[in-house]
């Protein structure tokens, strides 16, 4: 039996100069040091990664590390209250690890100017503990020789760090993060190895990146709604743009304003699980729409990941089914609180946790589906219905003992039944990201109201073109808002961190 020969441990760990602890009174001033320190990181193992193929040594470990960020907070002076992020909420140290500064870049310059300001203290930037993972450091659609990774002769695992599923996890923004003795208190909602994390699962799920997702997203439950808004863009695009600046098609596919085919990018072979598409603005104040697809599954996985883009506001549009006799097929529904039987999020987010109404949202909800129907007062009570929307995590509920489900609809008070809104809802308020949610009456089951194929057809066609317009008028009124009034204290808990 021939003897196996074992490699030899790795005793070497090859890494960056130190990097010098530095501080700063000016927000821009630390996020160029941030991007610095964070472009000569990942540069390092990239390098280190490629010289492998050309002879490297292959006996010792490259390391880089995410840069950090501190403050040091030692009084409890008052500071503007009306504000629901930008502060600290008590003496002590607070940390965070950051990954792409690039484009995080005018959120971090946000953020920090907002800490400087309220607490009149210094930012510091140095290196954290915690190693880039080498996986991370590639950084999007990067695409690696398989020469290269055909002469490494020793798992990679030996030489690079690579992602850490321990560390990655949602406690902070759970509010079950606990502090090791010693510990710096987080100053942000997501670590750095969290974002990447969930950078790298947008690429995948959506087929675009995530440089360019916008701070106001729709999601829907059918493609009906995105051919009605890739038209609507392309023929934006093709008048100038009016103010978006270019359309973003999966395949990372650019349209740009004044223009009537794109002009970079590829398509994509087939469309991802959930594609999105982007009418975009130079400052992410454009809208993103994703077709999530049916069910809370995917409701949860997707805005788990664009939860760390932290946008100001996302909307559920999609259909549902109509629980009273008085609504009628086309009907709107605007969700005021949620019935939550979809469970995906029962473990993160207790089901006796209340998902309220948000005042500024139900507004700009309200006055777009009165501008796009030309309906106001009174008068709009005859297609909209404000009230509870249960989302349910079985498709053919219908097919069961009806005693069970429609006693609690009709206790709950619910109006309306879908399986994606409530999910959406509640990963809004666990990620302190704005959310609403109006749905259109599709069917009736309870009424044995179904819809026949030509019924179908025609209503799509006659719906689905205005329920979008009125989605996107109801963004284009919320991002009219500053952002320190979108994002309501309603969602922040007894000990937030500074990071909206």
């Amino acid at each position: 039996m021939e003897k196996r020969i074992y490699p030899q441990p790795i005793e070497t760990i090859e890494r960056p100069e130190p990097y010098i602890r530095q501080s700063f009174t000016d927000a821009k001033a630390a996020v160029r040091a941030l991007r610095a320190l964070y472009e000569r990181n990942t540069a390092f193992l990239r390098a280190s990664f490629n010289g492998l193929a050309d002879g490297g040594a292959a006996d010792r470990r490259y390391r880089a590390y995410y840069p950090e960020i501190g403050v040091t907070v030692s009084s409890y002076d008052q500071i503007d209250t009306r504000l629901a992020y930008g502060h600290m909420p008590s003496p002590g140290q607070y940390s965070t690890t950051i990954t792409r500064p690039d484009l995080f870049e005018s959120y971090l310059t946000d953020q920090l100017a907002l800490i400087i300001r309220n607490h009149g203290v210094p930012i510091t930037v140095c290196e954290s503990e915690t190693p880039i993972p080498l996986h991370f450091a590639f950084g999007e659609g990067a695409y690696v020789e398989a020469a290269v990774a055909d002469s490494i002769k020793r798992p990679l695992r030996d030489l690079f760090d690579v992602p850490d599923l321990n560390g990655t996890d949602d406690h902070i923004v759970n509010g079950t993060h606990e502090l090791a003795l010693g510990e710096p208190m987080p100053i942000a909602p997501f670590t750095a190895q969290r974002i990447d994390y969930s950078l790298h699962r947008l690429s995948h799920y959506t087929a675009t990146s995530a440089s360019h997702f916008q701070n106001f997203v729709l999601f829907t439950n059918y493609q009906f709604y995105i051919d009605e808004f890739c038209a609507h863009a392309r023929t934006l695009m093709a008048k100038g743009g009016e103010g978006y600046t270019s359309f973003v098609e999966p395949g990372n596919l650019v349209t740009d304003a004044g223009e009537s085919a794109p002009g970079s990018g590829q398509a994509a072979p087939r469309l991802p699980q959930m594609p999105a598409y982007h009418l975009t603005r130079p400052d992410h104040s454009g809208i993103t729409m994703v077709n999530i697809g049916v069910g809370p599954s995917n409701a949860k996985t997707i805005t788990d990941h664009i939860a760390v883009l932290r946008p100001h506001a996302w909307l559920m549009l999609g259909h549902c089914a109509g629980l009273r006799n008085t609504q009628a097929l086309g009907d709107y529904v605007l969700a005021h609180a949620y019935v939550r039987e979809d469970h995906v999020l029962d473990d993160d987010l207790p089901v006796w946790v209340p998902i309220p109404a948000l005042a500024e949202v139900q507004v700009a909800m309200q006055e777009a589906v009165a501008e796009v129907t030309g309906l106001a007062g009174y008068e709009l009570k005859r297609i909209m219905r404000t009230g509870t929307v249960a989302t349910i995590d079985n498709r053919n509920w219908e097919l069961r003992d009806q005693r069970g489900p429609v006693q609690r609809l009709s206790q709950s008070r619910a109006i309306a039944l879908d399986m994606e809104s409530a999910t959406i809802a509640a990963n809004g308020f666990r990620f302190r990201v704005p959310y609403g949610t109006l749905l259109c009456v599709s069917d009736k089951p309870l009424h044995g109201e179904l819809k026949l194929p030509g019924m179908a057809t025609d209503f799509y066609k006659r719906q689905v073109a205005q329920h979008l317009t009125i989605g996107i008028r109801a963004l284009e009124k919320l991002a009219e808002m500053p952002p320190e009034r979108l994002h309501s204290r309603k969602l922040r808990s007894f000990s937030e961190t500074a990071f909206q």
